[in-house]
This record gives C-alpha cells, structure tokens and sequence, in this order.
C-alpha cells in the first residue's frame, strides 16, 4: 500500500518527509512480526501509528489492546499485564488472565513504555523473547503470542544510563524503531491540519468554519506547538465554539495560544481582564527575574574591583573612594572579606594552593558563578513549591501561577519525583 492510501485510510493529514517516512517504515514493518518501539513528543500521535502496523500486519483480524503503562500503579502492573491465580495477593478473590493471555494472536501498544517498574520490564523481556510469562502468584510457564508496538516519549538510553530503564530490554524493543515528527518539525502540515479540524467541528456543532487571516496563519505556523497535533486540536475546537467571527485575526487567535519563549517556557502571559491575581504574579516573576540578574551584575563587577586591587596598585592611590567603595558593596552583599590593605595574604583552596599571592602575583584564580539559568531556576522554584504543599500538585500549580496540567508536564519534563 502506498503513503497516499494509507493517509486516505487513516486520516493522516500532511505532507512533511519525516511523517512520509515514518509511515513508510511502518508500513514495511506491518506485515513482519518484528517489535516496534514508536518514538515522538507527547501529543504527535504514537498510538495512531501503532494501529496503522496492526490494521496492515496478518493479525488484522485478531484483537488489539493499548495499555498505558505510566496510568496503571506499580503495585497492579504486573496483574495487569500477566494475570494473577486466585488468592495471590490481598483482594484476589478469583483467579483473572492478562492483556498478554486474552490478545493471544493480537497485537499489544505499550504506550510510554518508559514508565514501567523494572520488575515488570524483566517479565516484559522474557516474553519477547521466548514467548512465556508466569502469572502473579503462579509457577506455571505459560506461553502467548503477541505482537509487541511500544511508545515513549523519553530518551530511554538516558534512563538505562540512570538505571530506571534494562538496556537488553531497551535493544529489544528498539528492534525497529519509528520517529514520529513534532507539530513544529513540520509547520507545512500546520495550517492544514488547523482547517482539517476546524472543518470538523463546524459539522459536528453546526456552526460555520472558521477562517484565518494571513497573520493569524504565520502566527499558527510559528507557534512552537509543545502540545503538537493534540493541542492543535483543542486550539480548532476553542475557537470553532467560542468565536463569535468566523474570519479570525492574529490579536484574536494570540488570546488561545499559551505564549512560549524559544526555551520552551513559560512566558509573562497577559492575563485576561479580570484576573488581577495571574497579573500580580506576573509583576513578582518579572521582579524575580530582575533580581537574579541584577545579582551576578553586581558580583561580576565586585570581582573586578579585587582584581583591579590585585593587579595595579596604582588603582587606590589613583582612587581613594575605592576601598569605600568595596566597604559600601561588602555591606550590601553581605560579604565577609575585604583587602584591608595592599599586602594581600595568600587565601588557600581546600587543594591548598594559594588563591592570591603577594606581589601582586596571581598563581590560581578560580571563579565558581551561581548558576542563573532560568531553566535551572524553575526547576527550583517547582521543588520548593511542591515541598510546601506536601506534594499537592494542584495547590503547587496555584501557587506557582500554572495550571496543574503544565506543572505535571514540567515534572516530566524536568523528571521531578513528587
């Protein structure tokens, strides 16, 4: 079947060459029984390709099951999966089969495979790769035919190199891997996904189709799409509901879209009238921000006045506000050394090497920066938030001006364990 068909088929919408090739792939690899290992952003539709393999592999015919790993708890996944015999665990009132018994003959999704218990990665291996398993509370080697598709949106060699991911199972999943493309890898698929769905819900709500003006289109296509096709979606069902102009405006379309710098954060939102609150956290971020970097400002400056001493001595007698002036900054920054006088003493280092030296010689000078990054920063103000609520992700997310939906995306992200 070629990529044309097999987009008529199955609803896909674009003409990017990453997506043309990862549907190429995956219709070479259907008719095969070979392990899949789906690649991709949360959002860009992994599982759509998993039942592209299925729908054109030999086992059409038989069922199909996706299971999302990181939705089912630790202490269940394995029942889940494998099955458990009749008194097995507290609760166990009868004896119950897995996905891998009752899709024997079928084809398994696996979708973020990445969040799987080691344990259950080690019952997951044997299975690939002699076809047995042993359900929870059993001793009895039972066998299964499944085909195996799974999906992550991690880089898993990073976890294998945390140990949170088994390296052989890693190899055998990647047997064939896909690379399903971001939303902003492909921005020529962009608008015509946005009028797909637009058109979609105007049937479905019995309201005209919307229209974007030549500005509104070049601020969809620039959009960075973090949430990529599922988030497009939503946006087109939005506006398709609550916008009383068909013909919208790049003002207009600005007030759907969560704003994003280039780094992927968060930005200053322009909040909505009303929403005095989200205004003032704003105006305390903007403040923060500022701080941060009025901070190093001053540190970089003060470490050149020490070297200015160190270097030139003339610098004093040239300038007799300058030892003042260090004294004005150390009662500023809370320092707790100053030259007092020109003979500067040698500091030494835990290595016990001298920092600074009579003579105005210099043998090691290292310079040891607090890191300022904003990523960095983030990361600490989401830790410290969800330490004062006790790890209550929704006032955690009040408290920090975010919705609890992006700060569970930043847990991942960032991988925080609450």
């Amino acid at each position: 079947m070629d990529i044309q068909s097999i987009k008529n088929r199955f609803g896909i919408i674009g003409n990017a060459p990453s997506l043309n090739y990862a549907l190429q792939v995956a219709a070479q690899v259907a008719p095969t029984d070979l392990t899949v290992l789906i690649n991709g952003e949360s959002g860009v539709g992994k599982e759509s390709f998993s039942l592209i393999i299925h729908a054109l592999s030999a086992r059409k015919h038989n069922s199909f099951i996706a299971v999302n790993c990181g939705a089912i708890p630790e202490g269940t996944i394995d029942s889940e999966l494998f099955g458990h015999e009749k008194g097995a665990f507290t609760g166990a009132s009868d004896s119950r089969k897995g996905y891998f018994e009752t899709v024997n003959g079928g084809t398994i999704f696996l979708d973020e495979i990445g969040e799987m218990p080691l344990g259950t990665q080690a019952r997951l291996l044997r299975v690939l790769e002699a076809g047995e398993y042993i359900r929870v509370g059993s001793s009895k080697v039972q066998k299964t035919d499944v085909r195996v598709i799974a999906a992550t949106n991690k880089d898993l060699l990073q976890l294998v190199e945390k140990g949170k991911f088994r390296e052989d199972l890693y190899y055998r999943l990647s047997t064939v891997p896909i690379r399903v493309p971001a939303l902003h890898d492909r921005p020529e698929d962009i608008h015509l996904l946005f009028r797909k769905f637009t058109a979609d819900f105007a049937d479905k709500y019995k309201t005209a189709s919307v229209q974007l003006d030549d500005d509104a289109k070049n601020v969809l296509i620039n959009y960075p799409w973090p949430g990529n096709v599922r988030e497009l979606k939503n946006i087109a069902e939005q506006i398709s509901v609550l916008s009383k102009d068909k013909l919208i405006t790049a003002k207009e379309l600005n007030h759907y879209l969560q704003p994003y710098s280039s780094n992927r954060l968060p930005m200053l939102a322009q909040p909505a009238s009303g929403s005095g609150g989200s205004q003032d956290f704003s105006n305390e971020r903007e403040i923060l921000y500022k701080l941060f970097f009025d901070m190093k400002k001053d540190v970089t400056e003060l470490k050149r006045m020490f070297l200015d001493v160190l270097q030139n001595p003339a610098v004093v007698s040239q300038n007799p506000g300058f030892i003042n002036e260090l004294k004005e900054l150390k009662s500023q920054d809370n320092l707790s050394v100053l030259p007092q006088q020109m003979n500067v003493q040698p500091v030494l280092q835990p290595s016990n090497k001298p920092m600074f030296v009579d003579n105005n010689d210099i043998y090691e000078h290292e310079e040891v920066e607090e890191s300022l990054n904003i990523v960095d920063k983030e990361k600490e103000l989401i830790i410290k938030a969800l330490k004062k609520h006790k790890s209550k992700r929704k006032d955690a997310a009040l408290d920090l001006g975010i919705s609890e939906r992006t700060l569970y995306r930043k847990l991942k992200e960032y991988d925080i364990e609450d």
